[in-house]
């Protein structure tokens, strides 16, 4: 039996200045979408690209776009490596505030997503080590 292999996504509200990494099951199962946007569902958030003035000025403003280039791909996307570096440097952050300074230097972080994820850039794989996801090379 195949393993299916969660894709990670970054979801961004330029208005409230929140950014979330969710995999495709959080996004269909959990609140993720209330969590960042206050809206129940995807076609909800269309609805507020379409009609919320300080939402779209917001989206504008983030990505240096007029409101005719507005898409959904702009807040709601498939992650890429330089989102997950992104998210190690929050996950590095958070660690510090709990240890002491002079350990800083080098900082396990917990696996935030499954072992295998899918990207922009394709198939990674966590590695312990480096505590982060590296690209996988699919060919046998």
């Amino acid at each position: 039996m195949e393993h299916s292999i969660e894709t990670v996504y970054f979801l961004e509200n330029p208005e409230k200045n929140i950014v979330k990494f969710a995999t495709g099951t959080q996004l269909r199962y959990e609140d993720v979408i209330k969590e960042v946007f206050g809206v129940a569902s995807i076609n909800d958030l269309q609805m507020m690209i379409q009609y919320n003035k300080s939402f779209q000025t917001s989206i504008c403003n983030s990505h240096g776009i007029s409101e005719k280039k507005i898409t959904l791909d702009k807040i709601i996307r498939i992650a890429s490596k330089v989102d997950m570096l992104l998210l190690k440097k929050q996950l590095m952050d958070q660690e510090r505030t709990s240890i002491d300074e002079y350990l800083e230097a080098n900082i396990p972080i917990t696996r935030p997503f499954d072992t295998i994820i899918k990207l922009q850039e394709g198939i990674f794989q966590w590695d312990d080590n480096e505590s982060s996801y590296n690209s996988v090379n699919l060919r046998a």
